[in-house]
């Protein structure tokens, strides 16, 4: 699989995605623990995860591990008709 092609929703697996499609405080970042991995996710201007890094978090705090971008399609009105998170890649290595 290349780095641009999308990756199934059961990628992140069903708890990761639904934790991410919670709105949170807006232009923000994110360090949590998820599971047995280190996971930062930065969210826009409307409070909408659009950023995932997961791995193992290093010394210096960044994460080596992996990187998905959040893809939407919203209607005229904002809302969100499609979504789903392309693998972006390795990430530290």
């Amino acid at each position: 699989m290349t780095t641009t092609e999308k990756m199934s929703h059961s990628s992140l697996g069903k708890r990761l995605e639904a934790k991410l499609a919670k709105k949170y405080a807006a232009s923000s970042t994110f360090h949590e623990r998820f599971g047995n991995q280190d996971i930062t996710y930065l969210s826009d201007e409307q409070g909408l995860a659009i950023q995932l890094y997961i791995g193992k978090r290093n010394a210096d705090g960044n994460i080596l591990g992996e990187r998905f971008s959040r893809r939407m399609v919203k209607d005229a009105s904002g809302k969100i008709i499609k979504s789903h998170w392309d693998r972006m890649g390795k990430i530290g290595v």
